[in-house]
């Protein structure tokens, strides 16, 4: 639970996951009609509703209600995430949509793949971005990042992350979730929770999808 009083001494910049959340609704903008659950127009007005609101909450120390905003911005990027990817598939089995359209919607879906599930790992990783910053290092969550287990230089009983007092940033959890969609593993990082291994095998599987489709039509058009 978070405290009511925190000592935060290192915020965690929140404007790169705002960047991705906008590219994402961006994106969305991309694919056609026939694959939006409803208006881009209104999905964008949202969200920047949302992120105003998580804005307003984390900086008047309304931390419970910072992460519940979150989450349903979040869930509002994943439905429409999913909505397009069921849309594509849809349309591939009743051969509608030109090449073109399928091709630029598969590698519109691949994109947000990568973003959405990014921000998702920012999100719960630990407790989340309102429980990190309360730490001085980051020294157990979802994901062993190699900072966690290598040895500090300074104790030889403390790891990196102890000795410099590292915490992963927005940026880290998009390298996993870009390596997951491509590699479909995420090579450097092991995954040690249940949900993460759960929520990672979901992302690589919309990925395959979105590869194979991508795939398929180009070898159709050549």
């Amino acid at each position: 639970m978070l405290s009511p009083t925190p000592d935060i001494r290192r915020p965690e910049p929140r404007w790169p996951v705002i960047v991705a959340v906008f590219s994402a609704v961006a994106l969305h903008f991309a694919l056609p009609n026939s694959m939006h659950a409803g208006s881009s127009w209104a999905l964008a007005i949202v969200v920047a509703v949302l992120v105003a609101a998580a804005q307003l909450f984390h900086a008047t120390g309304q931390y419970r209600a910072n992460s519940w905003t979150g989450y349903a911005i979040l869930g509002l990027l994943a439905a429409g995430l999913l909505y397009g990817v069921a849309a594509l598939l849809l349309g591939l089995v009743h051969h509608t949509g030109s090449a073109t359209s399928v091709l630029r919607s598969a590698s519109v879906l691949w994109l947000t793949n990568v973003i959405v599930f990014a921000s998702w790992y920012w999100r719960l990783d630990a407790g989340g971005p309102n429980e990190r910053e309360r730490r001085e290092a980051h020294i157990n969550g979802a994901f062993l990042f190699p900072q966690m287990s290598l040895p500090g230089s300074s104790d030889a009983s403390k790891t990196l992350a102890d000795d410099v007092g590292w915490r992963p940033n927005f940026v880290d959890y998009l390298f996993l979730a870009f390596n997951t969609s491509t590699a479909f593993s995420p090579t450097d990082v092991p995954v040690l929770s249940s949900w993460a291994k759960l929520t990672m095998m979901l992302q690589a599987l919309i990925s395959l999808t979105t590869i194979v489709l991508l795939a398929g039509r180009a070898v159709n058009i050549l």
